[in-house]
């Protein structure tokens, strides 16, 4: 690997559901394949409506289930974020706009991608991993596996990254 390390930020509205929860799934992944001292991974929200609380505990109940440990406190993104992730995904179009509007470079704006770019199978290919805040346990379900397909491909992604 010709770069030692890669840094990805995963944003949401509060972040206490989704980044979180991709936070941890890729976390896991990179964990399975070994490459935690190569991959850095953070989550933030684009608004502070939940500064240091723990992931939403249904959140937390979907990721246990599937054996995936549910660890963060929130935090809001800052234009610093910029500067200390090499890719910022989005949970959906309005996170998208938010963070993009703060960019005060074409680096910066580069750098932030809509998440679901990388689902790969046809049923997670919409525009936006849905908030699953106000609904059932079937909405964490459906983020979750969205997630999960995600970053699978995120980390072939990032893995490309750093043999480059």
């Amino acid at each position: 690997m010709s770069q030692t390390t890669f840094s990805v930020l995963f944003v949401c509205l509060g972040n206490i559901c989704r980044s979180p929860a991709a936070e941890n799934i890729f976390r896991h992944q990179v964990e399975q394949a070994g490459l935690e001292t190569y991959i850095h991974i953070d989550s933030a929200g684009t608004h502070d409506y939940h500064p240091g609380k723990s992931p939403d505990a249904r959140m937390s109940n979907t990721l246990r289930k599937r054996n995936i440990p549910s660890i963060g406190a929130a935090r809001q993104f800052t234009i610093s974020d910029y500067s200390d992730f090499d890719l910022i995904l989005t949970m959906d179009r309005d996170n998208h706009a938010g963070v993009s509007a703060l960019a005060r470079s074409a680096e910066s704006s580069q750098k932030v991608t809509l998440f679901t770019s990388f689902c790969e199978h046809a049923d997670h290919q919409i525009a936006d991993v849905p908030d699953p805040y106000y609904g059932g346990d079937e909405g964490f379900e459906l983020v979750a596996d969205m997630l999960e397909d995600g970053c699978q491909q995120l980390l072939e992604h990032v893995l490309k990254k750093l043999d480059q």
